[in-house]
């Protein structure tokens, strides 16, 4: 019998260290978008914060998390205070996007495109259109 407990409990260590190899996310590098592509605050930015598999302003409603992602609120809540307007790499809203850095577990993450979007937006100026 100890020596099955033994056998168990090396076994399951073993499994823990080699399942924690694959839990690091793969990191891609982020497109540019391209430049004759329109990118507007209101079509294609603040839809990301509320789409049918995630929802941002569950932490992000003005009272849980800041910034608040709320539509109507989103815009005046990202840009100037997370946003180096014309800079996406150095704004604090590209660096702390889930799939990106998000300081806390988010439950999901943006894809690639959706992440490049989002720093074209900022690159592009972080218009309110």
């Amino acid at each position: 019998m100890k020596k099955r407990l033994q056998i168990i409990l090396l076994g399951s260590i073993g499994l823990l260290f080699s399942s924690c190899y694959y839990d690091q996310l793969v990191e891609e590098e982020v497109p540019d978008i391209p430049i004759d592509e329109p990118i507007s605050f209101r079509d294609d930015i603040q839809p990301l914060f509320t789409g049918s598999d995630r929802d941002c302003t569950t932490c992000h409603n003005g009272n849980v998390a800041n910034p608040d992602l709320t539509e109507g609120n989103a815009y005046d809540a990202i840009v100037p205070e997370y946003v180096v307007v014309g800079d996406g790499e150095n704004s604090q809203f590209f660096r702390e996007l889930p799939g990106n850095d998000h300081p806390v577990e988010a439950g999901f993450i943006l894809t690639v495109d959706e992440i490049a979007l989002i720093k074209g937006w900022i690159d592009r100026g972080a218009e309110n259109n």
